[in-house]
């Protein structure tokens, strides 16, 4: 039996993976202080030897864990947040986990965060990081002069992304894996394999009306209108205005070429021709001198297909989905799964996703249950960690 514990540990994706890979473990530690978060884990796995709720008071464990996983509230350095970095009281939670490493020495440590903590403070926060965690090496490379309070760990690090490991949902997100010295050292990340489901696949078939905009709501539905180079169309029907300027030039209309934008976490998209990437099952856009390399990809990327055009609606809120593709990165900050996520198109009509869905885009079972408000259980999905990601990393650590 393996002994493992988490800090932030949410509603328990880190045992989720544990039971999929059919491991015996002992949960000796678990720490989380969202009292509603707490009470789904108790719900789905029983109360921890150990449960303590705050990681400034908690008392670390003396024998040392198998696997130590941890996730520090990833919001300050979300780029969809306010990017306070290590000015905010959650930005400094790393040092928590990094005291936990100190004195536990776990034989593993598991670290994830979101993509933009490699931005942060033009990286610097991120070195940190590496430099507080890997005394021994890096990706394979000896650290020759380590800090002073480097933990003595072998470290990995690497931005994996659902959408690569069987989940259709963009969610990128930074994996530091560490091995204590005296252990075989020799890691590498699981390899991506080739998605097969779409966000239709995890969708409900009995969905509850207050989930569906309302015919107002829809009648405020709008073409999205950007720059040339950010327009998004949904189905092929003709090739958009032959022009002389820069490919086209022409009002953006429904039912055209079909452009899938690479999307990134903050909702962006590329402005540069050479990286607008178009549907291999659509029709070829206009060939000039400064196309680049359009590329082509058939039906793996974010597919945006309107706007709602009422003010009420936020930037993200406003956004309007096909469910033919993938969905957005699940945001667990703002409570509401369509605040930051987005509207989807299901079946001619527009509604936001439902708690149960959420879950499954996190690679919950259906077993997974809750008893707490839908904005409590948004909050809980979009702040967890997709399941099979874990497995992956997991299955690779220990088999």
């Amino acid at each position: 039996m393996i002994k493992v514990g988490s800090d932030f540990s949410g509603v328990g994706a880190f045992d989720q993976a544990l039971r999929r890979l059919k491991i015996n473990y002992k949960t000796v530690y678990s720490c989380d202080m969202d009292k509603y978060a707490r009470q789904t884990y108790i719900e789905n796995y029983g109360e921890p030897e150990y449960y303590p709720e705050n990681v400034y008071d908690r008392e670390i464990p003396k024998e040392a864990l198998d696997i130590y996983m941890t996730s520090p509230p990833c919001q300050s350095f979300s780029l969809a947040g306010k990017r306070k970095g290590e000015d905010s009281v959650n930005g400094v939670l790393f040092y928590n986990s990094h005291e936990f490493i100190m004195k536990n020495s776990p034989r593993y440590f598991i670290f994830e965060n979101v993509k933009g903590l490699l931005s942060d403070a033009n990286g610097r926060t991120f070195q940190i990081w590496l430099d507080m965690l890997g005394g021994k090496s890096v990706n394979g490379n000896p650290v020759l002069f380590p800090r002073e309070d480097a933990a003595p760990y072998h470290i990995y690090h690497k931005v994996l992304n659902a959408k690569h490991f069987g989940v259709p949902q963009n969610r990128e997100r930074v994996f530091i894996i560490g091995i204590r010295d005296d252990g075989d050292n020799s890691f590498s990340f699981p390899k991506p394999f080739h998605l097969t489901k779409r966000l239709k696949d995890v969708l409900e078939t009995d969905v509850d009306e207050k989930y569906y905009l309302s015919d107002t709501q829809v009648n405020s539905v709008k073409n999205s209108k950007h720059e040339h180079s950010s327009r998004v169309y949904e189905i092929n029907d003709c090739s958009p205005t032959v022009m002389a300027k820069s490919g086209g030039g022409h009002e953006p209309y429904i039912n055209e070429v079909i452009q899938l934008n690479k999307s990134k976490e903050s909702g962006g998209v590329q402005p540069y021709k050479q990286n607008r990437i178009y549907d291999a099952n659509g029709i070829s856009p206009v060939l000039d001198t400064e196309c680049g390399r359009p590329y082509i990809k058939t039906g793996t990327e974010l597919k945006l297909i309107g706007l709602l055009s009422n003010e009420k609606y936020n930037d993200f809120s406003r956004r309007i989905y096909s469910s033919e593709t993938i969905g957005r990165t699940l945001m667990g900050s703002g409570g509401n799964c369509n605040d930051k996520t987005g509207q989807y198109l299901i079946e001619n009509r527009i509604r936001r996703l439902t708690p149960r869905e959420c879950f499954r885009l996190m690679d919950f079972p259906d077993t997974f249950t809750w008893h707490v408000s839908d904005t409590q259980a948004y909050k809980q999905a979009g702040n967890s960690i997709v399941v099979n990601v874990l497995y992956e990393i997991i299955n690779k650590l220990v088999k």
